[in-house]
């Protein structure tokens, strides 16, 4: 078998089982932070979760085959480790990013979900009461004509 095969088939080995130790850790822990942003709405936190896991599969899983060829003479087994570990240390960058990157999505979705909202305004008699102090209509400084 040529050493290039080899490096092929040990890239994929160590690169796809990383691949998805990464997504079950998002899976596992993302579900838990998405129930306790969403504590009305499971069902919601869970397809929030569903949703960022599949589209970290795919975008990983893509890059991973993509990233798979090499143009480089590999003769022994110094280059097989060598191009070994360029392929699978830029997998592990990427996916360190795209974790980073669920982790921000997470956040932002905490974020505006805990946000304060404001309060209605108050109604009376089906016209908007003004806050005290809030500032009346405004008047013309000068009476029309």
């Amino acid at each position: 078998m040529e050493p290039v095969v080899v490096a092929y088939a040990l890239y994929l080995l160590i690169s796809i089982p990383l691949t998805v130790l990464v997504a079950r850790t998002l899976s596992k822990h993302g579900r838990t932070f998405l129930t306790q942003v969403f504590e009305d709405s499971p069902g919601l936190a869970n397809a929030v979760n569903q949703l960022l896991v599949v589209g970290f599969y795919l975008i990983s899983l893509g890059f991973v085959t993509l990233f798979l060829t090499s143009h480089a003479d590999v003769h022994g087994a110094r280059e097989v480790f060598e191009l070994l570990s360029v392929k699978v240390g830029v997998v592990a960058l990427v996916l360190g990013v795209m974790h980073l990157f669920n982790v921000l999505v997470f956040n932002g979705i905490r974020r505006r979900h805990l946000a304060p909202k404001p309060a209605p305004a108050p109604v009376f008699a089906g016209r908007p009461v003004p806050y005290p102090g809030a500032p009346g209509p405004q008047v013309p400084p000068f009476p029309a004509p």
